[in-house]
């Protein structure tokens, strides 16, 4: 009687090793999220990021089984939000937005970057591409782009321009075309968008370059005269301002993207699990015309299509901070 009780409690105890050990990722996908989601924003409130990151946490919960709670990381051009990711368990449960500042444009320039970009992240997928912008205060004598140039010729170092923060996109993007349209402005950095926005709007800062989502609502209020963007053709928002390609500029006319990173090491049930979850939450047609109502297109991408955005946009601002010898203040 004793053997056959033995044995039956053997079979019992090897048949559930043998379901446990079958269906591991199952197990995991239908344990993740236990909790709500961090979702870190590497910038202050206002600017374009934090805009998509917002619009996609108000609507996700149903598709993701719990609630996306935004917080805000600002600093070192992205750099501070992004570090603290690498830093997170690679459960799911800390998710962080990337940009082109954080994941090309800053550790392309800054050699003190503290994670490299290719290997300290698990991309999961690139929700929205948006032009850039370069517009000016009402005040500046300029109010297109033939004028703004001869302006700036005429007086080099006399202006100065807005940035999101060292080293991030709109810092770069506009360096990139003071060298190759031959004019000097003065950088003054922000933490954030929204900062550099809100000084530029009251008159501090004549000058900024930003994500077009974030100003349009501006320059629709007439606070900020567009003058030149960063997009495949004219914008149906603005048919009358020029791309940089129109104007001879090519390699400034880069689009910047919006996506969703991991921890490194984060599993492939994981990454799967959140990006279906964004998928569906950017099908809603509130969300859809959020974003789109901001000047992006939606993108839904995979994650090895997104990752290999990231790899190729770094490899562009590599080449941009080697050939134009650019280097942190």
């Amino acid at each position: 009687m004793l053997r056959r009780r033995q044995l039956t409690q053997a079979a019992t105890l090897a048949a559930f090793g043998s379901l446990f050990t079958a269906l591991p990722g199952t197990a995991l996908a239908q344990a993740y999220p236990s909790k709500p989601v961090r979702l870190i924003v590497p910038f202050a409130p206002g600017g374009t990021t934090d805009i998509i990151a917002r619009t996609m946490a108000e609507k996700i919960a149903p598709a993701l089984g719990q609630t996306l709670v935004v917080e805000n990381k600002a600093g070192g051009g992205g750099i501070i939000g992004a570090a603290e990711l690498t830093k997170a368990p690679a459960d799911g449960h800390v998710l962080g937005m990337a940009t082109v500042s954080t994941t090309a444009a800053n550790p392309a320039i800054n050699p003190k970057t503290p994670y490299n970009p290719l290997t300290d992240f698990t991309p999961i997928i690139n929700l929205a591409a948006t032009p850039n912008i370069i517009a000016v205060h009402p005040s500046f004598p300029a109010k297109d782009y033939k004028a703004f140039v001869a302006e700036l010729k005429k007086n080099p170092g006399r202006y100065s321009f807005a940035s999101s923060g060292t080293g991030g996109i709109g810092h770069l993007q506009m360096e990139l075309y003071k060298n190759l349209a031959g004019v000097f402005i003065t950088h003054i950095p922000y933490r954030g968008a929204g900062p550099a926005l809100n000084d530029t709007v009251a008159g501090q800062v004549p000058i900024i370059f930003d994500n077009l989502p974030s100003a349009l609502p501006f320059i629709r209020d007439g606070r900020l005269i567009p003058i030149v963007v960063a997009a495949p053709a004219r914008l149906a928002v603005l048919p009358n301002v020029p791309t940089f390609k129109e104007i001879g500029l090519e390699p400034v006319n880069r689009m910047a993207y919006y996506g969703i990173l991991g921890p490194k090491g984060l599993s492939r049930e994981v990454v799967d699990k959140v990006a279906a979850a964004m998928k569906k939450t950017l099908e809603d047609a509130a969300v859809k015309k959020r974003i789109e109502d901001t000047g992006s297109v939606i993108v839904a991408n995979t994650p090895e299509q997104f990752a290999a955005q990231i790899k190729a946009e770094f490899e562009v601002y590599r080449k941009v901070v080697e050939q134009q010898k650019l280097k942190l203040d």
